[in-house]
């Protein structure tokens, strides 16, 4: 690394913003310190790893920490190696858990273990993409389709409305923009799954809502489609290629 990493915590900003830059999609970096004890206490029990990460967080009390952030809420947290080897022969990062989703979107769904990087970002953002990201991607996609519990998904060019048993009806929007039209029509979008509810006690609102929002997508080149819950079968993205493992208190699915 540079001679200008004069600091463990300049390493390690100076590193994760190397890395940001160098992934595919858009990522940017925030330095966490013990001045935030807060943050990294909540990003600790949200740390997606049962091995290497989960185990280097037992023995060494997490006192700074670098998050990646992707603008569709992805998140990855880089923390120093502590170990045998010396802390400057490089780096530990693993994913990080989506906040506020049930414990039952995670059964069955293995754990996007972190990995090791060299002291080389550059090097290192290739061990990210063509490892750990790919892995998180997948188990991304799966938890969050797991979290829809009975919404069947929309597509980029389609939003699917789907009644609720309580008369209300819900929508997972993947565009921002199906998201903006549906929100100035009385949905009410859910911040961390991103899913939208109209509620079913007025039902003439209901009623005027769905006749107003159908053009306005249409105009954006969206169209809709009104179903009942169907049975949910995985996301073709996301496989389930392994049982997880035994409970661990890390592990988000298993937190109680």
């Amino acid at each position: 690394m540079p001679d200008h990493f004069d600091t463990t915590s300049e390493r390690l900003a100076s590193y994760a913003d190397v890395l940001a830059g160098e992934l595919p999609d858009r990522w940017t970096s925030t330095y966490l310190s013990a001045d935030t004890k807060d943050d990294i206490a909540e990003l600790t029990d949200r740390v997606w790893d049962l091995d290497l990460v989960a185990a280097s967080l037992a023995e060494q009390p997490l006192q700074q920490a670098a998050v990646l952030s992707r603008p569709d809420g992805a998140q990855l947290i880089l923390l120093d190696r502590h170990d045998e080897r010396d802390e400057r022969d490089g780096f530990l990062i693993a994913a990080i858990a989506p906040p506020a989703l049930p414990d039952e979107a995670y059964r069955e769904v293995p754990e996007p273990l972190g990995i090791a990087l060299s002291d080389d970002p550059f090097f290192g953002a290739g061990q990210v993409a063509g490892d750990l990201l790919a892995r998180y991607d997948s188990a991304l996609a799966q938890v969050r389709h797991n979290a829809l519990d009975g919404i069947q998904p929309s597509q980029p060019d389609r939003v699917v409305l789907t009644w609720q048993p309580d008369g209300s009806i819900a929508a997972a929007p993947v565009d921002d923009r199906a998201s903006a039209v549906l929100t100035a029509h009385g949905f009410v979008q859910d911040p961390q799954s991103g899913i939208c509810r109209l509620r079913g006690d007025d039902s003439q609102a209901q009623a005027r809502a769905l006749r107003e929002i159908g053009p306005r997508l249409d105009a954006l080149g969206i169209g809709t489609a009104l179903r009942h819950p169907a049975g949910r079968t995985a996301p073709t993205a996301a496989p389930a290629s392994a049982p997880p493992a035994p409970g661990s208190p890390r592990r988000p699915a298993t937190r109680r």
